[in-house]
């Protein structure tokens, strides 16, 4: 077990707790309580040890969650002082119930308090959510290591590099690897039953050890060289090749010793072409945070092996008021702690790091450098994250401007009130009635929010009934807003025109919820895009928006998006479906024989990608069989 697994176990109970502290505080005032909340009786009973206080308002909602080295101090320093910021006085003016938990570290209450932060999103701390993984380049741990890309939990038998900001660096990265060092990209399953090289040999991005073109020490090698160049040392990469050509050439082994030469020509040409765009080896993320025109931005640069692979920004929740120094605290210890981190960080001026340095060292196993004062190159990475970091927040602000103008401009047109900004539209997606789903995406706060869409799998009675789809969905939904857990729209759109708008309208009245706007928008006789319909369940004419009118623009972006999802979801399940039941469906394929093509494939893909020779191997699978199985599944 890893040094942060056993501190995440400390920070959990049983912990050393000091009894009277969050007694004291809960008796104080539960919700509902008649007594009011007394800090006096709450002060008196904290102790000047390390620790992690929460504050909650008289319905139970989370406030705000702290780290103390000193919790006597920290708490009181909220009630016993004035002259508060209004953002903490407005906080403290809610304060029903304080809680606290004693720790016996400063490390082991930050790592506390940021479990808490997550769990508990209180509306006072500067969150960051981030809810994509990063993506990593991965070498296996096989006989014949195989090259991939990978993103989510780590396995100890493999290797992995990153993580990179997105997925494109890291299929970048592969292509390169690919063409420079020639290691395979196959699945196991198609690896194991090759009987002669793929197109990849033939185009020299493969050495095709499937079929023994290239002896496993060889390949070794390559596998060692891409690791070295992964982690920058190109030179060692470049000295150990040429050594390795003028053995080959002692050896009279010149058809080895071209290869290895090919290799440093690449390696060459990538160097001429100013691939490295950095003298600094090694794995460096930089992170910069920029305030300007009411919004923070938090850009981070990452460098992998000397290489600057690009950058990704975040905009923190709840960080009106805060400093920069602020979001960059609460940054580091939100996105690194429990995620796999780089060697150094480089971040502006920042204060009490050490703390936060030593748990990150102890979760990687080795140092891990908090860099709050660079020079020379470093400073360059620093100014440039804080120009993407400058940047993007001009582009979220354009962006806003732009939906700002939208919004109004589709409130005239319907008749919103001002205040109308969460927008829902549903859509329906299927092949002739096969594998329907119908789709949810909202639109608040002037953007898409990705994380409230839903996906519903409809069985209409009729497969392709679009209506009874339509119900089935906004039933399941909006019974959901009735009960309380999902805010109401401001506005209901629906991808379709009269009819599926009063099947909405019925489901709204059946749901109690009569006061939702509702639209449809349809495509007009034309079916071209400006000149669509929108459909209203209380008129007979519907309307029609300019082409350029910024509403109408609006409304085509939620109604494309929910489109988008839609067909997204549809043919996941379609495909699913399909694939599961493709080997049902064959003559001559039983239950024995099915477990055996899955066992010897290591699933159904593993079936789909093989070949007739390759399913000849399998026992109790003739020639016949296998010609069969191979036209069933393509």
């Amino acid at each position: 077990m890893s040094k942060v697994s056993r501190l995440s176990r400390i920070v959990n109970p049983p912990l050393a707790r000091e009894p009277d502290a969050s007694e004291a505080a809960s008796r104080a005032a539960e919700p509902g309580s008649v007594a009011a909340f007394d800090a006096r009786e709450l002060l008196r009973s904290l102790p000047g040890k390390p620790g992690v206080y929460r504050m909650f308002d008289s319905t139970g909602g989370a406030l705000y969650v702290g780290k103390a080295r000193d919790l006597k101090k920290r708490v009181s320093s909220y009630f016993q002082k004035s002259g508060h910021e209004p953002r903490i006085a407005a906080m403290v003016q809610q304060v029903a119930r304080v809680e606290t938990t004693v720790t016996r570290s400063e490390g082991e209450a930050l790592l506390l308090e940021n479990n808490l932060i997550k769990a508990l999103e209180p509306r006072y701390n500067i969150l960051f959510r981030d809810d994509k993984s990063y993506p990593y380049i991965c070498i296996s741990g096989d006989r014949f290591p195989q090259l991939r890309f990978h993103r989510g939990a780590l396995d100890r038998d493999n290797r992995y590099f990153g993580p990179f900001p997105g997925a494109g660096a890291v299929r970048e990265g592969i292509a390169l690897l690919q063409k420079v060092f020639l290691l395979r990209v196959c699945e196991n399953t198609v690896f194991a039953n090759r009987s002669r090289p793929c197109m990849l040999h033939q185009i020299e991005r493969c050495t095709a050890p499937c079929v023994g073109l290239i002896g496993e020490d060889e390949y070794r090698d390559d596998v060692q060289a891409a690791t070295l160049f992964l982690q920058g040392k190109t030179d060692v990469v470049l000295e150990r090749l040429k050594e390795q050509m003028e053995a080959a050439s002692a050896d009279l082994a010149f058809e080895r010793a071209a290869r290895v030469r090919d290799k440093i020509t690449r390696i060459n040409q990538l160097q001429s072409r100013q691939f490295v765009e950095s003298a600094t080896a090694g794995d460096i993320d930089v992170v910069a945070a920029v305030a300007d025109r009411g919004l923070i931005a938090v850009n981070v640069v990452m460098v992998r092996g000397g290489r600057h692979v690009g950058d990704r920004t975040f905009f923190p929740q709840h960080a009106e008021g805060g400093t920069v120094a602020d979001v960059v605290a609460a940054f580091l210890a939100q996105h690194y702690l429990e995620r796999p981190v780089p060697p150094t960080i480089i971040v502006p001026d920042a204060e009490d790091t050490h703390t936060l340095a030593e748990l990150l060292t102890a979760q990687a196993q080795r140092a891990v450098a908090i860099n709050s004062n660079p020079g020379g190159e470093r400073r360059v990475w620093l100014q440039m994250a804080q120009q993407n970091a400058a940047l993007a927040i001009g582009q979220r602000l354009a962006q806003k401007a732009t939906q700002e103008d939208r919004l109004a401009a589709l409130q005239d047109a319907l008749g919103l009130p001002p205040t109308a900004q969460r927008i829902e539209c549903f859509d329906i997606s299927h092949t002739m009635g096969e594998a329907a789903v119908a789709s949810c995406v909202v639109f608040d706060k002037l953007a898409m929010q990705s994380g409230e869409y839903r996906k519903f799998n409809v069985t209409p009675e009729e497969a392709g009934d679009d209506y009874a789809a339509m119900r089935e969905a906004l039933t399941r939904r909006y019974a959901r807003v009735a009960a309380g857990e999902y805010p109401a729209p401001d506005l209901l759109v629906i991808d379709g025109g009269k009819g599926q708008v009063a099947i909405a309208a019925q489901v709204l009245v059946e749901q109690g919820l009569h006061g939702v706007p509702l639209i449809g928008i349809a495509k007009g006789p034309e079916r071209k895009p400006g000149l669509e319909d929108i459909v209203f369940p209380d008129r007979d004419l519907p309307l029609n928006l300019p082409p350029d009118h910024p509403g109408l623009h609006l409304l085509q972006q939620i109604r494309d998006e929910a489109h988008r999802f839609a067909i997204q979801g549809h043919r996941a399940r379609r495909g699913k479906a399909r694939l599961a039941s493709s080997l049902q469906e064959i003559a001559g394929i039983g239950a024995t024989r099915r477990r055996a093509l899955l066992a010897h494939f290591g699933g159904l893909r593993g079936v789909q990608a093989a070949s007739v020779d390759d399913l000849t191997r399998v026992p109790g699978i003739s020639r016949a069989l296998a010609e069969r199985i191979y036209a069933q599944l393509h």
